[in-house]
Parts: structure tokens; sequence; C-alpha cells
């Protein structure tokens, strides 16, 4: 599906949203774009009214901003909403440099600042977590409003078990993509959705990709970034990080967790209703409360 087809599609997914919501807010999707202070043109989404509250979205390792479609079409409904493709992913620009944590946090404050004055609600999943993160590290939570961080670690208590290598020798990167891409799903999504989300991950180089893999920080780093804020926080998981979210609900006072125990990786795309609601409760009741 071309890049306009998809952009239409959710033109129509926001309509209807906003139709059936009886909102009537809902502003169609709109591909954005900025140049970071080291010159690297990065691609992001907007919808929503413009004078709504904003909410940033950050994708993981390797992955597009329209992989949040539906989450974009259900936030703008009531919210104004931004979804990055970060440098290197997505419609952004592939540079040689700058996959590390601090360019990647800066990227995220630059756009920030390009929203304008009022504080965001930064939700990122799986990478995006560690890019959020690095970026209340290096800038404090003054251009921020809340926090969601999604199924990634946090640093927090217990340390996530490795999982074993792959057995055999080692695949060829496209089809460690693919495999990549498929296992993120608990339920079965189309195959031509997956091919077209396999390709827009490959177009970030395979060292550029490890490079994201190995941030040069330690655990901690992650964690002290997370208590450095009072802004609500709500962390939502899959079994595997369940410690680190009841270590985190019993340790850091206006934390919110959230167990999918069913989901796949990217669990606001197999139980999107859930998810979506969930984020714009919190969003209602603690961040923005009327």
């Amino acid at each position: 599906m071309s890049r306009a087809a998809t952009l239409a599609l959710l033109a129509l997914a926001l309509l209807m949203v906003g139709l059936l919501g009886g909102a009537g807010h809902a502003i169609a999707a709109q591909d954005r774009y900025f140049r970071t202070s080291d010159g690297v043109r990065l691609h992001w989404i907007e919808a929503g009214p413009p004078g709504a509250p904003t909410m940033l979205l950050v994708p993981g390792w390797a992955m597009p901003a329209w992989i949040f479609d539906r989450q974009i079409a259900a936030f703008s409904a009531r919210y104004h909403v931004a979804a990055l493709d970060p440098r290197g992913q997505g419609d952004s620009e592939v540079p040689p440099g700058g996959y590390d944590q601090d360019r990647r946090g800066a990227d995220i404050a630059e756009l920030i600042a390009a929203l304008g004055p009022r504080p965001v609600l930064l939700l990122g999943w799986s990478l995006g977590v560690l890019d959020s993160l690095a970026y209340v590290h290096a800038r404090g939570d003054g251009a921020i409003a809340g926090l969601v961080l999604v199924d990634n670690s946090i640093g927090e208590d217990p340390a996530p078990v490795p999982r074993p290598p792959r057995p055999g020798p080692p695949e060829p990167w496209d089809a460690h993509m693919a495999r990549f891409v498929r296992t993120m799903f608990a339920t079965p999504r189309p195959r031509a959705w997956l091919d077209r989300l396999t390709d827009a991950a490959l177009r970030l180089p395979q060292p550029d990709a490890r490079r994201l893999l190995a941030y040069p920080v330690p655990r901690s780093y992650w964690k002290a970034a997370i208590y450095s804020t009072d802004k609500p926080v709500l962390y939502v998981v899959r079994p595997r990080l369940a410690g680190q979210a009841e270590n985190l609900a019993a340790h850091r006072p206006g934390s919110e967790t959230a167990l999918f125990a069913h989901a796949g990786h990217a669990l606001f795309v197999d139980e999107p209703e859930r998810f979506d609601q969930m984020v714009m409760d919190f969003a209602a009741r603690r961040v923005w409360p009327k």
C-alpha cells in the first residue's frame, strides 16, 4: 500500500472516530518534517485539533510511526497527536550517525520544542521507552506532562532474563527482520501488512540497527531518569516485565501499571481497544484532569 493510500485510510478512520465518538473535532493526519540541530530531516505524523493537549508517540526499534495508526486515529478525536519517525526509521532520513541515546533523546527534545510551549504526554514503546527516558535524563521534565512507557525494561529490579540465542547459523538480515516483525504479535496479522512493516524496518542499515541495541549506559541510567521526575507515569508491560512494574508501583509515587498477559510485544496492535482506552483514561485522570 502506498503512503498516500495509507494516509487516505487514516483520514477516513479519523473522521469515523470523530463522528462515532461525538467529538466532531477529528482532523486528518498529515505528514510533517523538521530538521534537527545536526542537520537530519525527520518525519512525523500530525493529527487532531492543534489547540488540544499534545500526545507525542515514539515507536520502537526500526519501526515506523504508522505502526501507531490505530492510536493516532483514536487519540486524535480528543487530543493533538504527533507520531515521530526516529532517525533512520519510517520516512525520516537515514543519516550516517546519531544512533545513540543522547542524540535520539535530543531529537525528541527538538520535536517537543517545535510542537510549542505546552507540555506533552510522551508515549514510548520498546526502544522508544529508552529514547524517552534518555530525553528526560538529559533535559528534565519541564516540557512533559506525563509518561506512558510500553513494554521495555526501565532499569528497575529484577533485570530481564536474557533470551537464549537462536540455534544454528546466523540468519540473513532480511530473514532476521522478517521473523522479528512476525513475532511481535500474538494475533495473526495480514501478510501484506507484515511485509510492508518488514520493508519499513529494513530501511535502517544493519550496523545502525545493532548500534541502537547497544546503548553504552548502565541499567541505572534508565532508572535514574524515571525516578528523577514526579510527573504521572503509566507503565504497560507483558509478564516478562511484571516484576519491574510491581517495584515501580511500590517505590515511585504517581506510577500506574498495567499487565497485558496475552498480547505480543506490539500489544497496542494486538489489543488496541483496551490500550487506547487505558491511555486516554490515564490522560484524562492524571495528566490533564478537567
